[in-house]
């Protein structure tokens, strides 16, 4: 396996734009439902048609991701599982299972904010999206509002010590 590092782009004010959002629907959880700040939101077309934070604990059901959130709910919306040409934003960097599910919904790119050095799944411990072996490979852009996302999660579990 090839380590890769997360790609760090050039994002488009639409891309800061979506972050933003991804942001918020990160407070949401931790606000809200006392979860672990991470939000998520697939958009096609230049609209969100799904959104997710994290809810794992809320739901007891280990995933419930932020990703598999918005997936989950874009699949409702559009009669679909696969969505081609949309952007998944997302505060942290994904999981396994997560980029896996991604893979599987032929999405185009990735956003996200963080970087996760224990499970991240992006090119940080795994190259799950940029795998050859897979049939669909994901276009990764890391990076984005990466300080303020890694900052709600390091404030979260420092509350929680």
């Amino acid at each position: 396996m090839t380590h890769l590092l997360p790609i760090y782009s050039t994002f488009t004010d639409a891309d800061r734009a979506w972050m933003a959002r991804a942001l918020e629907l990160a407070v949401h959880a931790r606000d809200a439902e006392g979860e672990v700040p991470v939000g998520a939101l697939l958009v096609l077309d230049g609209v969100a048609v799904g959104e997710g934070w994290n809810r794992n604990i809320t739901l007891n059901d280990p995933t419930a991701h932020a990703e598999i959130q918005a997936l989950r709910a874009a699949g409702e919306r559009l009669s679909n599982y696969r969505f081609p040409g949309a952007t998944l934003y997302v505060t942290l960097e994904p999981c396994a299972m997560c980029a896996m599910a991604m893979v599987h919904a032929r999405v185009a790119r990735l956003v996200f904010g963080a970087t996760d050095p224990k499970t991240g799944a992006a090119g940080s411990v795994f190259d799950t999206l940029l795998s050859p072996r897979h049939n669909h490979r994901v276009e990764v852009s890391g990076g984005l509002e990466a300080e303020a996302a890694g900052d709600l999660l390091r404030r979260f579990f420092r509350q929680r010590r």
